[in-house]
């Protein structure tokens, strides 16, 4: 009998689902914008998950009572007491298979990594960190960046660059090219009018602009250098808590890289590198080159006790074509 498998990848700036079946043979798809719930409240998030199932079944040719199993990646599911709301916007699918919910990195780890656990590392506009076992033993950071001292994505990056651009400008720090090239991505006048301007909110910099700290750095600015090494050590930091957490100290393992920061490439991930490898010697980077909505599904055919993983590649082949 045909078995078919949902997953679901749930984020702050776009949403994907993803049916296939037990031949990893990708089927259906579904795709809509932003659906964290943090970000278009509760019944946004509830219409993005019954549109993008919608279009995954439409495009399958099934029903949602063929579903044997599904996962859900979400975005903004990071405590225990958001369990439940999220639970409620599944069962409104009536699904009634077996279904788990992670957060949306852990997905990403589970399209990544070769055996299904390890560290997710995300370094987009901003961080985060999420590990699991081979038990299913989850180990996380908060996900509330500055708030909790989490830094090292791009907006850290930019965050930690107009430090020292106003460190210079205040004779506590040496000069930097930084400076002059915030005041042409700005328009502003001079150094005085750039940090006036930013305090009294006519211009801004944000998480966008961190390709330029990267420009600057790679033409020879120590400073621009520096902010990317800062950045990618505080990301390493978050990757070692939850290492610590998981005990994976002297085990050998994938670190899944995830989001935009990473293509600033050697000046970026050979810091975080060798910050991790000072705990864990046995840690082995790995890009994510998969859809993370594969790690859905593959989650979801955990719930069945349907090892997924040894179709893992042909399942990611086979839902290139919906990803272009």
């Amino acid at each position: 009998m045909q078995a078919y498998y949902l997953g679901i990848d749930v984020g702050a700036t776009k949403s994907h689902a993803l049916i296939a079946d037990q031949n990893g043979q990708a089927l259906g798809f579904g795709q809509a914008g932003p659906g964290n719930h943090e970000v278009v409240g509760w019944e946004g998030h509830q219409t993005v998950l019954q549109e993008i199932t919608r279009q995954a079944l439409v495009s399958a040719g099934i029903d949602r009572g063929q579903i044997a199993g599904a996962g859900f990646g979400l975005a903004g599911y990071d405590w225990p007491s958001q369990r439940q709301p999220h639970l409620q916007a599944i069962a409104n699918l009536g699904l009634g298979c077996p279904v788990e919910l992670v957060n949306d990195a852990i997905i990403g780890l589970l399209a990544g990594a070769s055996q299904g656990w390890g560290i997710a590392l995300i370094g987009g506009t901003g961080e985060n960190c999420w590990g699991v076992d081979r038990q299913r033993n989850y180990g996380h950071m908060t996900g509330n960046s500055a708030l909790m001292g989490e830094y090292g994505g791009a907006g850290s990056i930019v965050y930690r660059a107009l430090r020292d651009v106003a460190k210079a400008w205040g004779k506590r720090g040496p000069d930097t090219a930084l400076s002059q090239a915030f005041i042409q991505r700005t328009g502003a006048v001079d150094l005085d009018d750039l940090l006036e301007g930013l305090v009294m909110g006519n211009y801004s910099l944000h998480a966008g602009d961190a390709p330029l700290v990267f420009e600057v750095a790679r033409a020879g600015d120590a400073i621009a250098v520096e902010a990317i090494r800062w950045a990618a050590v505080e990301l390493a930091d978050q990757a070692k808590g939850v290492i610590r957490q998981l005990g994976f100290e002297e085990q050998e393992f994938e670190v899944v890289l995830t989001g935009s920061t990473f293509k600033g490439g050697p000046l970026y991930i050979e810091p975080l590198r060798a910050a991790i490898l000072e705990l864990a010697p046995g840690a082995k980077l790995v890009r994510l080159e998969a859809p993370p909505v594969v790690g859905g599904v593959l989650l979801g055919m955990e719930q069945t006790d349907f090892d997924g993983y040894t179709l893992r590649q042909a399942l990611i082949k086979s839902t290139q074509r919906y990803l272009g």
